[in-house]
């Protein structure tokens, strides 16, 4: 049979003509050879553990699952992380609110959000036991003539921190301690939605608690050392916002650099905006110009160090 069809083969080629036997005998030069070069590279996986060998072993590696102390941020975690990691301790849940607003011109728009979201995942690494919600990126403002900020009302506030809590508890979390970057709604709507749902929660060994520390306790704290070290005092985009977005902006995405230099705006003086007639109008409540990374790590390591202690305080059964 196999003669016969190789017969066949023969007289087949030997009909065409000269210019169609040239392409048959290339098209089959391309087929033996790559056949060869399969057939190589089999015998190589085989008996070298060659590069075939190495692409499994490195998909393998990246497709290792992450310890579980690792979890802690809940939008990037499976709900068979999420579920591994209350079972092994993680029950305190951490909603902190960001804030979408104009910031001078040296700082994007959504500084209240970066800074939220890399405080929270601090906070939850450094207590050891919390899993961090989504940031929420709106907090209750007003938008002004200058654009850059997109406000929300106390009741829309409450009403999201209300859900998000008891959403939160229905995930399987044993406390819930809410936060905030920006100044509105707080203390008040914080909390009155912490007092609320903790009495109604409580009775199932449930606790709901809103940590003020990391807001103005630890911003009152950098503005004295910024005092007692001759900076200039501020309320916004000053030094203590810049610094701390010069520290947290790895990418040069979120603070314009090249304007630091010239970012003062209205002084302030024992606490209050003196607006006068030359006033810049450019979103600077203070001086932002010495600015440095340096800064903001002191900063940003404060809010951490206030907040850790206070949720460990009520963790522990005090306030």
């Amino acid at each position: 049979m196999k003669s016969r069809l190789a017969t066949s083969i023969r007289s087949g080629f030997l009909r065409m003509n000269s210019g169609d036997r040239i392409l048959v005998s290339m098209l089959v030069a391309v087929i033996v050879t790559s056949l060869s070069l399969n057939a190589r590279a089999q015998d190589e996986r085989v008996h070298t553990g060659g590069p075939a060998s190495l692409i499994l072993a490195a998909e393998s590696a990246s497709s290792a699952p992450r310890a579980q102390s690792d979890l802690v941020e809940f939008e990037k975690m499976t709900w068979v992380e999420v579920k591994s990691a209350l079972a092994a301790g993680k029950t305190t849940a951490l909603i902190y609110t960001g804030g979408t607003e104009q910031r001078g011109p040296q700082l994007a728009n959504g500084y209240h959000n970066l800074v939220a979201h890399a405080q929270v995942e601090a906070i939850a690494r450094e207590l050891g036991n919390a899993i961090f919600m989504p940031v929420l990126p709106y907090t209750p403002n007003d938008a002004e003539a200058l654009p850059g900020t997109i406000g929300i009302t106390n009741e829309l506030l409450a009403a999201m921190l209300e859900r998000i809590t008891e959403e939160s508890i229905l995930n399987g979390f044993r406390n819930v301690i809410l936060m905030g970057d920006h100044g509105g709604g707080q203390p008040q709507v914080y909390e009155e939605v912490a007092k609320k749902l903790d009495r109604r929660y409580r009775p199932n060994g449930i606790r709901v608690f809103y940590c003020d520390q990391v807001y103005r306790a630890a911003n009152d704290a950098f503005d004295q050392y910024l005092a007692q070290h001759g900076y200039p005092p501020g309320l916004h985009g000053y030094l203590y916002d810049t610094s701390q977005m010069m520290y947290l902006d790895k990418d040069n995405t979120w603070v314009r650099r090249d304007l630091v230099s010239s970012a003062v705006g209205d002084p302030v003086v024992d606490g209050k905006v003196q607006i006068g007639p030359q006033s810049p109008q450019n979103g600077i409540l203070g001086d932002a110009r010495r600015s440095t990374a340096e800064l903001g790590k002191l900063a940003f390591d404060m809010k951490i160090d206030y907040a850790a202690r206070q949720i460990r305080r009520f963790l522990a059964g005090g306030y």
